[in-house]
């Protein structure tokens, strides 16, 4: 009886050690050597060294002056990542998507009443970008077309020339706004 035990705990400790210890450090180890920078959490750090925030992470941006990312299921909780489990029937999630629609009243692009599915998308579309301008123009006192050049040059095409959609950053693109002067 015993003889069959002690193989099964030595290959269960050896499996768990290979899995659980061995595998993720390895892989962590190749994550920091090939792509440090991103396997860091791509962090955004002023010349001061003052972390501003992640490239990668979403980020709560309230105030009018500022663009405002895609809102978020989990309140920009990193640990928490995950999306909403309405569905699209649900009486809250209408009237969710009908008052955050009612801060765009000539239109709105899907992305700035949609939660993203993992609740931390980093990047809106660039119409969701544009469709935002005029508050950010009153409240900073900007021009519109010093704006639209900004967004403009703030644009990412899709990876590898292919995959996904244009996108802006909404931490990048509130950087490069506060280094305008108005």
């Amino acid at each position: 009886m015993f003889t069959h035990l002690r193989p099964a705990i030595a290959l269960t400790l050896f499996f768990a050690a290979l899995t659980g210890i061995a595998y993720p450090l390895a892989i962590t180890g190749a994550a920091q050597a090939m792509f440090p920078h991103q396997a860091s959490g791509s962090p955004v750090v002023r010349a001061d060294g003052t972390l501003l925030g992640s490239a990668l992470i979403g980020q709560l941006f309230e105030r009018d002056s500022y663009f405002h990312g895609r809102p978020s299921a989990v309140n920009y909780d990193a640990a928490t990542s995950s999306g909403t489990n309405l569905g699209p029937s649900s009486k809250a999630l209408l009237d969710s998507l009908a008052e955050r629609a009612a801060a765009y009243p000539d239109g709105v692009p899907a992305d700035l009443v949609t939660a993203s599915g993992s609740g931390l998308d980093p990047d809106i579309s660039p119409a969701g970008a544009l469709a935002q301008m005029p508050r950010i123009a009153a409240s900073r006192g900007l021009d519109e077309a010093a704006l639209r050049q900004l967004i403009a040059a703030n644009v990412r095409g899709p990876d590898l020339g292919i995959l996904g959609q244009p996108r802006v950053n909404v931490l990048a693109l509130n950087l490069a706004l506060d280094a305008l002067k108005p």
